[in-house]
């Protein structure tokens, strides 16, 4: 058997201090014994080389768990024998505060999720693509016809943790995205089918053809180009929209007025039912060719729209700390139920007239991302068979900074 070195010291110390008691006895006995037995004690708590390290204090206590889930902003659950042992603050808000203990697949229902949730994987057949536990499971309708979530289930330690990704942003910017290249995929193909098809009539060699009339051959090339000329206002448009698109986060910073603008884009328009009444300064900050765009696309719709010999009114007007401009016309109107999408790419009311009048379903789409890209706000309002008004509101210019600029300093 061994047996430590310090042991050993310990009991030799206390051994001394016990005879020297006995030689001395009284008050000397009691006090050798009390050295001969301290310094055993010591000597017996040594280690093999060095005193014992005092025992590190235990680390503070962390939040609960249920508040650590609370903090995250996605829905979670933990699952425990197949039953939602734990849900955060998010989850409950989606799938309701009852969850908690109910078994997971009434707590989450939706069929795509029963199998992941309870490892069901097919044994009868190979599933193609093969069965992967880890692999998200897309989840359409939960919460909400319109709601996509993407749902994903990790083992940890004696619980399974499903996580719920909202995705319905990323759907829609996606359907929207395929949505722009088939419409645009469209209305470029449409007036390219005209063209082409002109083109071969009139190179037709054939006696007697298209292309031997002057009269047959005029009225063809004119309709070639106006559709090739429909082609190009088409990609002009895109084109403005996707640099409006690029410019989304650049501040614009050019001081101007917007009642001086919108005089200049009615001379420029020269059409003689434009009328504009701006009285008073409306100065803003802003982007003086994307504001030029916007008030021609504007008056331009209230042109193509408006009856014949009504007039378009233009007004701007200022207040204390916003700019207002509004384009109102006299035609037909709108229904209500088009409104909420006007500003949707091309979305029209009406397609064959908006193509007959030069429309490229484009110019409400760029004047919403101009507006917005100002810190503005765009309104539309119309009555069927009364007419419709558009305001566009933008923050007015901040007054210059000076040593007389008004503080007053209270004591």
């Amino acid at each position: 058997m061994n047996i430590s070195p310090r042991l050993l010291l310990a009991v030799a110390a206390l051994a001394i201090g016990s005879a020297v008691a006995w030689q001395l006895g009284g008050a000397g006995a009691a006090l050798a014994a009390l050295v001969g037995g301290g310094a055993g004690l010591a000597l017996a708590a040594l280690g093999d080389g060095e005193a014992a390290a005092p025992r590190p204090a235990p680390p503070p206590a962390g939040p609960p768990l249920d508040h650590v889930l609370d903090a995250v902003d996605r829905p979670v659950l933990l699952v425990e024998g197949g039953r939602v042992a734990m849900a955060n603050r998010a989850a409950r808000a989606l799938l309701g505060e009852h969850v908690a203990g109910e078994d997971v697949r009434l707590a989450v229902r939706h069929p795509a999720a029963a199998r992941r949730l309870t490892d069901a994987a097919p044994d009868d057949h190979p599933c193609d693509p093969p069965y992967d536990p880890g692999a998200p499971v897309d989840l359409i309708g939960l919460g909400g016809l319109d709601r996509r979530w993407e749902m994903r289930v990790a083992p940890a330690g004696r619980w399974r943790v499903v996580e719920l990704a909202d995705r319905t942003r990323e759907d829609a910017a996606e359907r929207a995205r395929v949505d722009f290249v088939a419409n645009a995929s469209h209305e470029l193909r449409t007036p390219l089918a005209a063209v082409l098809g002109f083109v071969e009539t009139l190179a037709d060699p054939s006696p007697g053809g298209a292309g031997d009339d002057p009269d047959i051959r005029r009225h063809f090339l004119g309709i070639v180009e106006n559709e090739a000329r429909r082609m190009q206002r088409l990609v002009e448009d895109l084109i403005s929209l996707s640099r409006v698109e690029a410019e989304r986060y650049r501040l614009p910073a050019q001081p101007l007025d917007l009642g001086e603008l919108a005089a200049a884009v009615a001379t420029e328009i020269a059409d003689p039912r434009v009328s504009v009444a701006a009285p008073t300064p409306s100065a803003i900050v802003g982007d003086r060719p994307r504001l030029s765009q916007v008030l021609h696309n504007l008056v331009g719709n209230a042109l193509k729209y408006a009856r014949p010999g009504t007039p378009v009114t233009v007004a701007v007007t200022a207040d204390a700390d916003i700019v207002r401009l509004t384009v109102a016309d006299q035609g037909d109107g709108i229904a209500p139920e088009h409104l909420p999408r006007l500003t949707e790419r091309f979305y029209r009311v009406d397609a064959g007239r908006s193509r007959a009048v030069g429309g490229t379903g484009l110019g409400l789409a760029i004047v919403k991302q101009v507006v917005e890209r100002h810190g503005g706000r765009l309104d539309i309002a119309s009555q069927v068979g009364v007419g419709t008004t558009v305001t566009v509101t933008l923050p007015a210019a901040p007054p210059p900074a000076g040593p007389s600029s008004g503080a007053v300093t209270k004591t």
